[in-house]
């Protein structure tokens, strides 16, 4: 090796395993159209049923969502705090982008909904409904597309999901939170604060953390606050191992972790994640669900208004030079990605089940959600699928 030479610097997963083939998108993706046939079959009693069915304190819907969730968000914090120190996101210019993209992405969505239920202040309470991004949907969207869209923009989608989501997981506990536990909540923030003590004590091994993480989960979920909140908090606080030249080697605490969760979360918690969540019975589904204006503004505020908001605040903060565009991406493709910000399953559906009691209201928002998010990945994928790769002068 050349003495001037700088030291290779671990490539990282989230890059890695997007730039791969797209193994686990196909898998999601099947795993999503396979609940949906399940939920329309002779066996759909079966099926909802077992997902009702009590394991201990929860459903099993409720582990699936709560703590199998909690271990994807883990390893999404993971790799974008990694890419916050060592990566697109090193720069301020394009930590902006995701930021105000993802803001014009909860606000517009909401604002189109309240628009159209403006006069029923029962179905003006699921406002915040198409405001998420799925992380896991969109991804898995992305990830077929495989080389044609640079890594810069998948970072990009990542990080703004992680974002949104992290802004509905704030709107819930605001808004939606029944009940907060001040006990359990202090509780969390006991373990938050052991977490980052830990990390500033230079604390290097990873089995401290999981500890801590756990309880910090289980105190997350009893406060009344969602509990994959968890996940996040817990990945900041692992540490990045300095090396000379590199903020980060491969000994890493939080590169041995991302490399330990990345086959499975993408082929196993994912897969299951989807399966649970995408089943939506077409049962007593008549054109007056699918016109109602609390169905239009949920399929509306995902399909039109995520794009709106995301693609429009993007290009407004580039264009007034606040922030960079994504290196090697067009203006079609970011475009595109603005599109695909309108597949909203978990959290569009979670907050749902919180904003309405009837059991028509939730019928209405599953097949709103299943109109904007349907749209949003198809058009979004083809839209990507042909627009050019390179800018035209």
């Amino acid at each position: 090796m050349n003495q001037n030479s700088q030291p290779v610097r671990p490539t990282s997963i989230m890059r890695r395993f997007l730039d791969a083939e797209s193994a686990g998108g196909i898998t999601l993706m099947a795993a999503a159209a396979l609940a949906l046939v399940v939920a329309n079959s002779p066996i759909a009693t079966s099926y909802f049923g077992g997902l009702a069915t009590k394991v201990g304190p929860l459903s099993v819907l409720e582990w699936i969502n709560d703590l199998l969730m909690a271990v994807f968000f883990l390893l999404v914090g993971l790799e974008i705090k990694r890419e916050f120190v060592d990566g697109q996101l090193a720069s301020w210019p394009n930590r902006m982008l995701p930021g105000l993209a993802a803001a014009g992405g909860v606000i517009v969505p909401a604002l189109l909904f309240a628009w159209l239920n403006f006069d029923d202040p029962a179905k003006v309470r699921g406002w915040a409904v198409p405001s998420a991004t799925d992380i896991a949907f969109a991804l898995g969207v992305l990830s077929l597309l495989g080389s044609r869209v640079p890594t810069s923009l998948k970072v990009f989608l990542a990080t703004l999901a992680i974002l949104d989501d992290l802004a509905a997981v704030a709107i819930i506990a605001v808004f939606y939170t029944a009940e907060i536990s001040l006990p359990f909540l202090g509780a969390a923030a006991g373990a938050a604060i052991v977490l980052f003590a830990m990390n500033r004590m230079g604390v290097m091994k990873i089995l401290p953390y999981l500890v801590v993480g756990a309880a910090l989960w289980f105190f997350v979920l009893n406060s009344g606050v969602h509990a994959t909140v968890a996940g996040v908090i817990t990945a900041l606080s692992i540490p990045l191992k300095p090396a000379p030249g590199s903020p980060d080697n491969m000994s890493s605490p939080l590169h041995i972790l991302e490399h330990a969760l990345a086959k499975p979360v993408a082929f196993l918690i994912v897969p299951i994640f989807g399966f649970a969540n995408a089943g939506i019975s077409f049962t007593g589904i008549n054109m007056d669900v699918v016109t109602d204006s609390l169905t239009l503004g949920i399929a509306g505020g995902l399909f039109i208004g995520k794009q709106i908001g995301v693609f429009g605040a993007a290009w407004l903060a580039i264009k007034l030079g606040l922030a960079q565009k994504p290196m090697g991406a067009t203006w079609l493709q970011l475009y595109g990605v603005g599109i695909l910000c309108g597949i909203g399953f978990t959290m569009s559906i979670f907050i749902g089940l919180l904003s309405f009691p009837s059991e028509l209201m939730q019928t209405e928002t599953k097949l709103g959600v299943l109109m904007g998010s349907g749209p949003s990945a198809v058009i979004g994928y083809l839209l990507l699928r042909v627009a050019p790769t390179k800018t035209r002068i």
